[in-house]
């Protein structure tokens, strides 16, 4: 029978909950930006060719962040430095989101956006693989809990930006929306790199894992793949969230898309740390994440099935809870499974494929189903791969 393992104490609070903050101010700089801002900023510039538009910005600016992710992630590994590479990134990622209301045509806006990435990226590669200098395994369900507040935080800056207060024309408007996201993502992370208060310093093993070990034993492959099947349902919301709440309702305003998408987000938070904690104190961090994974499959059947808006938001209700839940559960558990902690950075910026390489599938999956047969198709595929991460995760072990 798995034992039971004590919560974090008073003394690992402090850093718990700063970097979850940093890690929220984080995904608050691209997440309203990529799920509403710039969707509707390229539909300014492009008109009718908004979604090939979309899907070229997608596409190169995921490369651009599957490769600096990496990049940052060894080099922090390297100069043993993650906080000042945070820092370098943060005044880079502010100063290139300031810059991108300047770009008024769609070839300098993607320039901008891929250049922001990269330096987004010097912040989230060394932040990433900073937890797992700092927290213990006994703790990773927790932190993973506390992780589902960084994108209830996205979504509620994605409310606040999307305030029609702030809409004083097409540029001006996207320029005060952009400002506002640097002044939050600078404030977020701040308090992690000026106080930076620790846990114990964790004993790490100076010997590699087996080789001969079972794969069971060490389930980094299946962690990798089921996350990656679960990614290209979240990534094809993520880019075109904006354009499915107009098809099933077209007067939809983006101040209400944002506060459904903000509302759900929030909703997670709670339900991730009781889960979070369970999965802590029963040693069981695979059969949580197998559930969301399989929720997140019945969410996108449902939308893909819905007769009508009232049960098509409610599908999407589901899919978002479940999968809020499903990548911050999965965020913290991923630093248990890797194997060595010296190249902790560079391990975790491969695993950040996972996040980034649907991004370079989805856009081409959207156009090539979405004009002739609708989201309704693409949802139905979705819903497959999600089941599939279910049944590997339900194939991992208890180590």
């Amino acid at each position: 029978m798995a034992g039971q393992h004590p919560g974090p104490g008073h003394g690992d609070w402090p850093f718990l909950l700063c970097y979850a903050l940093a890690w929220a101010g984080a995904v608050a700089g691209y997440g309203p930006l990529l799920t509403l801002l710039l969707p509707l900023r390229v539909a300014e510039l492009a008109g009718p060719a908004a979604v090939p538009w979309l899907a070229t910005l997608t596409f190169i600016g995921a490369v651009s962040a599957s490769l600096t992710n990496i990049a940052w992630g060894w080099a922090s590994d390297r100069t043993a430095n993650r906080r000042g590479w945070v820092a370098a990134g943060l005044v880079l990622s502010c100063a290139l989101l300031l810059a991108m209301p300047l770009a008024t045509t769609l070839p300098a806006l993607i320039m901008v956006v891929v250049a922001w990435q990269a330096a987004l990226n010097m912040v989230l590669g060394p932040l990433a693989a900073w937890a797992g200098d700092c927290v213990p395994d006994r703790h990773k369900g927790v932190l993973g809990g506390l992780l589902a507040f960084a994108p209830a935080w996205s979504g509620t800056m994605g409310a606040l930006v999307t305030l029609p207060g702030l809409h004083s024309g097409p540029g001006v408007g996207f320029a005060t929306r952009v400002s506002v996201l640097a002044v939050i993502v600078a404030l977020s992370i701040l308090p992690l790199l000026l106080i930076s208060p620790r846990l114990t310093p964790l004993p790490e093993p100076a010997a590699l894992p087996d080789p001969g070990a079972a794969p069971r034993a060490l389930p980094v492959r299946r962690m990798w793949l089921a996350r990656l099947l679960v990614q290209l349902a979240e990534a094809t919301l993520f880019a075109f969230i904006a354009y499915w709440f107009l098809a099933i309702d077209p007067t939809m305003h983006a101040a209400t898309m944002a506060r459904i998408y903000g509302l759900l987000l929030a909703l997670s938070v709670p339900l991730a740390l009781v889960v979070g904690h369970w999965a802590d104190r029963r040693a069981r961090p695979w059969r949580p994440l197998a559930a969301l994974a399989g929720l997140v499959a019945v969410g996108l059947v449902i939308m893909a099935l819905a007769p009508g808006r009232g049960v098509a938001l409610a599908g999407y209700a589901l899919f978002a809870l479940a999968m809020a839940v499903f990548l911050a559960l999965h965020a913290g558990q991923t630093l248990r499974v890797l194997p060595r902690p010296d190249r902790r950075g560079r391990d975790l910026g491969l695993f950040n494929l996972t996040n980034t390489f649907p991004s370079l599938i989805v856009p081409w999956l959207a156009v090539g189903l979405v004009p002739t047969l609708g989201f309704g198709a693409l949802f139905l595929v979705l819903a497959a791969c999600a089941g599939l991460a279910a049944l590997l995760l339900l194939s991992i072990r208890q180590a």
